[in-house]
C-alpha cells in the first residue's frame, strides 16, 4: 500500500507546483522508488507540463471519465507518461471548460487504485478549494501546505486550514512548509509559526538562479541542479520523513478503520441526558451507546452557541440555507475540536459521518434524510426513536439509522409541519403533513402514541411516475394503458378503488397526466401530493383548526368552492367522508371525467364504501336515492391492489352499467388472474379481459375514438 501526499498552496506563486514535482523526484533519487505526479492544479492548467518537459496526449480530467473494471498499468497507460528519469505523469487539462468536466467519483476510484500501483503518489491540488480535491484528502496520508513569508500569503494559508477543518483532516496530517525562506526577510519561521498557530514541519531555502534555471530548461533541480542547496533541501525533508516513518504513523491514524460498540456511556454523560425528561414527564433515553452520547452532547453546546430560533427561520428561505448550514458546520468543528474522538470516531471518515448527522438532525430531517435520498425506499415508519421501518422494494424491513433522541424526533416533526402552517402538541397530537417533494406524512405523539413520537412518510416519487413506468413495472400491459388514456379522454368519471398503501395515489397522478393540456384542472387534497403536467391547473389543499379551533377548511368546503371556478375536471385526491357527495353530485352535473380515489378491497366493495359516505353528509337520503346517484355520476371503477409479493397491480377494470332495482349492476371488464408463483416467490399471472365490451365504447367511438374491439376478445391481452 503507497502513500498519496497532497500538496497545496496558500496563495498563487508560492511555488507549490515546484514544490510537488521536486519532492516526488526527491523520493525517487533517495528511495529508489518510482513516483506518480498527478496535476489536478485547474487554475494553471499546465504548469506541471512546463516544469517536468513533459506533454502528455491525455489529462487526468479524460482518465475520471473513463470507465474501466479497475486501474492497473496497462489501463493508465493511455493516459500517462512514464519519464526516461524513473517517475510517472499525468498532467491537468490545458483547457479551462475541459476541467470543469471532472468526474469526482472517478477520481476518487482512480486515486484509490493509484496507491495499490505505486508507492508515491504525489498531486499537485492547486489552492485546494475546489470540490474535487475533497476526494484527494479524503485518501491522503499527508497534506503539505506550502507558504512563503509574506503577510498575505500567511492569511490565505489560514483560509486553507478552515477549509482542511471542514473535510474533518486530523492536524497532525497536515504539515507546513516555508518555501523561499533567506536571512534578509523579515518575517522569519518564528513569526509564521506564531501567525499560523502551527508549526513548520520543514524550511526550503531561496535560490532564484537555480529555479529560474530549471524552469528554463523544463527540468526540475532534483535532476538539472542535484548538488544545489535547493536539491540538498528536498533530499533533508525526504530523509527527515523516512527516518521518522511519519507517513507510517500517519497511514495508520487515517487508514485504522473501527466498529463504533454500544455500551454504557460514561455515568457522568448518561445521568446529565437521562435527567432531560419530555413534556409528559418521561425520560427520553435509556442506555446510549457512546456514539448516540457524542452527538446529544453535541446538540447541547450546539444550543448554547447558536440562536436556534432565528436558524428556524433562516431555514424557512431557501436563498440562506447554505448559509445556514455552512455557519452551523463551523459551530460543529469548533465543538469537537474540544472533544476527545479518539475512542469513539478516530478515523476521518467516522467524524465526517458524525458531523453529518449532527448537521442533518440539527438543520435537516435527521436518520430520515439519507432513507429520504434513498430512491428504492418507499415508505418510512417510526415506530419509536429506536426502531424504524422501512418498505424497500416492496418489502417491509428494519433499518440500521434511529434518532438520538425523541427531543431530536420532536425538533424534525416541528420542522416538517411549522412551514405548512400546521401544530402538533398536547392538544393537537397527530397531524397530516407533506415534505417539500410532496411525500405524505403522518404523525401522532404522546399522550396518544404510547411509545413517543410516531412518523410515517409515504415518499413520493422523485420522478413523475407515468404509464409506461406502471407497465415496466408490471403493474398494468401496455394495452390497458392505452384503454384508461381513451377512457380519461373520453371525460368518463373514473374512481380508483384500493388498500393503503395500494398505490391508488400514483395511479390517480398517471390517470390525471392523460387530462388534455387545454382543460381547466383543480385538484382537491387534504395534503398536496398530486404532480400533475399539465399547466392549466389549480391547487387546493385544506386547512386544520388553529389553535382557537376555528378556521378549518375541509374537503366538502374546497370542493363547493372548486365548482364556482368554472373546472373542466376536479381531481379529489382521496373521499374520505361527505365529500363524497359533492364530488357524486359534480360528476352529475356537467362536471363530467372528473377522478377520485377510495378505500376497498374490490371493486364491489367500493360501491358500498361510496354509499357509506354519502350517508356521512348526514343529508338523511335513501339509499335507493343514493345508489342511483352513484349509478348515474360513475362510469369506470379501477381496481389497485398490493399483492402479497409486495407488486402492485391494476387488478379490475370494472363499468356501472346502471342499476336493476335496487342493486347497481357492475360488469368487470379486465382482470389480473394469479396463477402461482415463481422460484423467487413472486406472483406469477396474466392481465386478461373477460369478453365484455363496455357500453361507453360506442359513445367514444361516436367522438371519434378508435377503440379496438380485439382489445376485450379473452385472446387479446398476455401477460
Amino acid at each position: 500500500m503507497g502513500h498519496l501526499i497532497a500538496v497545496v498552496g496558500g496563495k498563487g506563486g508560492v511555488g507549490k507546483s515546484v514544490f510537488s514535482a521536486n519532492f516526488a523526484l526527491s523520493y525517487l533519487l533517495n528511495i529508489k522508488q518510482r513516483p506518480l505526479i498527478v496535476d489536478l492544479d485547474f487554475q494553471s492548467l499546465g504548469d506541471q507540463n512546463i516544469i517536468l518537459g513533459l506533454n502528455p496526449p491525455k489529462n487526468i480530467v479524460d482518465l475520471t471519465k473513463t470507465q474501466v473494471p479497475q486501474w492497473d498499468p496497462k489501463t493508465l497507460s493511455p493516459f500517462m507518461l512514464n519519464a526516461p528519469q524513473g517517475f510517472s505523469f499525468i498532467g491537468a487539462p490545458r483547457d479551462a471548460a475541459q476541467a470543469r468536466e471532472i468526474d469526482a467519483e472517478g477520481l476518487g476510484k482512480f486515486l484509490k487504485a493509484a496507491t495499490q500501483i505505486f508507492p508515491w503518489v504525489v498531486v499537485d491540488c492547486g489552492n485546494g478549494l475546489e470540490p474535487h480535491v475533497g476526494k484527494v484528502f479524503e485518501q491522503a496520508t499527508a497534506i503539505f501546505v506550502i507558504g512563503t513569508p509574506d503577510i498575505i500569503v500567511l492569511n490565505q494559508t489560514r483560509r486553507i486550514y478552515s477549509k482542511l477543518q471542514e473535510y474533518l483532516v486530523p492536524p497532525e496530517m497536515i504539515q507546513f512548509v516555508l518555501n523561499k525562506q533567506s536571512p534578509q526577510q523579515v518575517i522569519t519561521p518564528a513569526i509564521v509559526q506564531k501567525n499560523l498557530g502551527r508549526p513548520v514541519f520543514h524550511i526550503i531555502p531561496e535560490d532564484t538562479g537555480v529555479a529560474e534555471s530549471s524552469l528554463s530548461k523544463s527540468a526540475p533541480f532534483m535532476i538539472s541542479a542535484p548538488t544545489s542547496a535547493l536539491a540538498r533541501s528536498y533530499s533533508d525533508l525526504v530523509r527527515k520523513i523516512d527516518q521518522s516513518k511519519l507517513f507510517d504513523q500517519l497511514a495508520k491514524i487515517n487508514k485504522s478503520a473501527i466498529q463504533v460498540k454500544s455500551a454504557t456511556p460514561p455515568a457522568s454523560d448518561a445521568q446529565a441526558l437521562a435527567d432531560t425528561g419530555d413534556m409528559f414527564g418521561r425520560s427520553r433515553l435509556g442506555n446510549l451507546d457512546p456514539w448516540t452520547t457524542m452527538k446529544l452532547r453535541v446538540h447541547r453546546a450546539l444550543i448554547s452557541v447558536v440562536d436556534m430560533k432565528k436558524m428556524s427561520t433562516d431555514l424557512a428561505d431557501p436563498s440562506q440555507k447554505n448559509v445556514v448550514r455552512e455557519r452551523t458546520q463551523k459551530a460543529v468543528l469548533d465543538i469537537l475540536e474540544k472533544e476527545d474522538l479518539s475512542r469513539i470516531c478516530p478515523t476521518r471518515e467516522l467524524r465526517m459521518q458524525l458531523v453529518k448527522e449532527v448537521l442533518d438532525e440539527a438543520l435537516g430531517l435527521g436518520p430520515l434524510e439519507d432513507l429520504l435520498a434513498d430512491d428504492t425506499v418507499t415508505e418510512i415508519m417510526v415506530n419509536a426513536r429506536d426502531q424504524i421501518y422501512i418498505e424497500q422494494l416492496g418489502k417491509a424491513k428494519v433499518s440500521k439509522v434511529t434518532f438520538s433522541s425523541e427531543d431530536q424526533m420532536m425538533n424534525v416533526i416541528e420542522r416538517i409541519v411549522t412551514p405548512l402552517g400546521r401544530r402538533v402538541d398536547e392538544k393537537t397530537p397527530f397531524v397530516d403533513a407533506r415534505l417539500q417533494d410532496g411525500s405524505r406524512v403522518h404523525v401522532i405523539i404522546p399522550p396518544l402514541a404510547l411509545r413517543g413520537p410516531t412518523i410515517t412518510i409515504r415518499k413520493f416519487p422523485k420522478k413523475r411516475i407515468t404509464s409506461k413506468d406502471l407497465v415496466d413495472f408490471g403493474s398494468m400491459t401496455p394495452e390497458i394503458a392505452d384503454f384508461l388514456r381513451s377512457c380519461v379522454e373520453a371525460k368518463l368519471n373514473v374512481i380508483v378503488s384500493g388498500g393503503t398503501g395500494s398505490g391508488k395515489t400514483t395511479l390517480l397522478n398517471v390517470l390525471s397526466n392523460f387530462i388534455p393540456a387545454n382543460d381547466r384542472i383543480i385538484t382537491v387534497e387534504d395534503a398536496a401530493e398530486l404532480q400533475l403536467g399539465q399547466e392549466h391547473v389549480v391547487r387546493l389543499e385544506t386547512r386544520p383548526k388553529n389553535i382557537e379551533g376555528e378556521g378549518e377548511v375541509s374537503i366538502r368546503d374546497l370542493i363547493k368552492c372548486c365548482l364556482r371556478m368554472r373546472p373542466d375536471r376536479i381531481v379529489v385526491g382521496e373521499c374520505r367522508g361527505g365529500e363524497a357527495l359533492d364530488m357524486l353530485q359534480a360528476m352529475n352535473t356537467g362536471h363530467a371525467g372528473s377522478l377520485t380515489t377510495v378505500h376497498a378491497n374490490n371493486p364491489r366493495e367500493s360501491l358500498g364504501r361510496l354509499e357509506t359516505l354519502v350517508m356521512m353528509a348526514g343529508l338523511g337520503l335513501p339509499l335507493k336515492a343514493i345508489r342511483e346517484t352513484i349509478a348515474s355520476a360513475v362510469n369506470v371503477i379501477i381496481q389497485q391492489s398490493r399483492l402479497s409479493d409486495g407488486s402492485r397491480k391494476v387488478t379490475h377494470i370494472s363499468e356501472v352499467v346502471g342499476i336493476q332495482g335496487d342493486t347497481i349492476t357492475l360488469q368487470d371488464i379486465f382482470i389480473y388472474k394469479q396463477e402461482g408463483l415463481d422460484k423467487n416467490r413472486k406472483i406469477v399471472g396474466r392481465f386478461v379481459p373477460t369478453g365484455f365490451i363496455p357500453k361507453f365504447v360506442e359513445e367514444m367511438e361516436a367522438k371519434g375514438m378508435k377503440v379496438p374491439r380485439g382489445l376485450f376478445t379473452v385472446k387479446g391481452i398476455a401477460s
